[in-house]
């Protein structure tokens, strides 16, 4: 049983080294992640660090350490800077440009469905997703959100990991309360909404 749920939590997650990194498999990629992602939040929020000026210093330093390096190599017959060809391959462009053409076309489906379609359910669903995330984005700045979502990252996957049939009978709980409140809504307000529309386009 526990072989079947970490198997699926892996393969939820993409079954991949990323699955491996967020579900602690491989501790010195996760330690690093969290360290990294830790000192640069400190840096740049508590700091007051720039990120341009980081960005842009960490690059100056990057060159001249490489420059200078195959400068004294070509002189003391060292070798070179072990650097690949740096090169974009067709193929990871094209997945890229296919996963953001279907997030793209769903964002604009949804919004047909709005301003053309009248959908009023939908309406109210992206109204408050969107004012949930204004919301909360207004506690948070974006690198502080970032962060958040670095440290979810780590720490969700893992204790859903280990605590799944407790997590699933609270969220199935969470679900029926969920979906009764949405239906008081519906039929109280939503219905009424969409029905008072209908007779004020069949008047016109």
């Amino acid at each position: 049983m526990g072989d079947n749920r970490q198997s699926f939590v892996h393969h939820a997650l993409g079954g991949g080294s990323v699955a491996d990194v967020l579900l602690w498999r491989r501790w010195c990629a996760s330690v690093t992640l969290l360290v990294s992602s830790t000192a640069l939040w400190i840096l740049f929020e508590r700091a007051g660090y720039n990120v341009l000026s980081f960005v842009a210093n960490v690059m100056l330093l990057l060159v001249v350490i490489l420059f200078f390096w195959a400068k004294s190599a070509s002189l003391l017959n060292r070798p070179l800077p072990p650097i690949p060809d740096l090169e974009v391959h067709e193929e990871s462009v094209v997945k890229a440009a296919d996963m953001m053409r279907v997030w793209i076309n769903h964002v604009l489906m949804i919004a047909h469905d709005i301003a053309i379609g009248g959908n009023l359910k939908l309406f109210v669903k992206v109204s408050l997703v969107l004012w949930l995330i204004s919301y909360v984005g207004s506690f948070f700045n974006l690198l502080t959100f970032i962060y958040m979502g670095i440290l979810f990252s780590l720490s969700a996957p893992l204790l859903y990991d280990k605590y799944q049939n407790q997590i699933d009978d609270k969220l199935i709980i969470a679900q029926k309360v969920i979906q009764t409140q949405y239906k008081k809504i519906d039929d109280n307000v939503l219905r009424k909404i969409s029905r008072s529309s209908n007779k004020e386009k069949k008047t016109q």
